[in-house]
């Protein structure tokens, strides 16, 4: 193998999906961004985000969650909404449900031949005592920090097990 050849890093991508991908799952996927991106590990991992539903195809994040983002230093403005499909089963190594609801909704939708990881996105912070990103869309402010605060603990744990993993490649 050529010295060139050797340099090359696999690119692992990560999916995040919710209900309508306008506020738990772009939360998750711009904090997600900005971990990575602090382990110096942005050549090696990617991150997107995916409604289970099409609702919201196209639009940007919920104004609320890009407002309690953008308190903690993040920016979902250049987000836009989109429905999860079969060929995110292919692209993607992660694929992480902000909660059983939409965790079921993916494993009807998994091919028998997917190798991935496909689990709830809170498995990463089994220290928080809770396993599912409440939804904060129908809610007041104090949902959406609740999610940041939820994510910013997971995404640590999640930064870990990925590098552990390219480690391991």
């Amino acid at each position: 193998m050529a010295a060139a050849e050797r340099r090359i890093q696999p690119v692992t991508q990560v999916l995040f999906v919710c209900m309508g991908n306008i506020c738990r799952s772009p939360t998750a996927e711009g904090v997600f961004r900005e971990s990575v991106g602090r382990a110096g590990l942005a050549h090696a991992i990617r991150a997107d985000s995916a409604g289970t539903g099409d609702w919201h195809v196209g639009s940007a994040p919920d104004r609320r969650a890009i407002q309690a983002a953008r308190r903690r230093g993040y920016d979902l403005t250049a987000l836009r909404a989109r429905q999860v499909a079969p060929v995110d089963f292919v692209r993607f190594a992660w694929i992480l449900a902000m909660d059983r609801s939409n965790l079921r909704a993916l494993e009807a939708l998994r091919p028998t031949d997917f190798r991935g990881h496909l689990g709830l996105f809170l498995e990463f912070a089994p220290d928080l005592g809770v396993d599912e990103v409440p939804d904060p869309y129908y809610g007041g402010p104090e949902g959406f920090e609740r999610v940041l605060d939820l994510t910013e603990r997971a995404c640590e744990g999640l930064v870990a097990r990925v590098r552990s993993a390219l480690a391991g490649a």
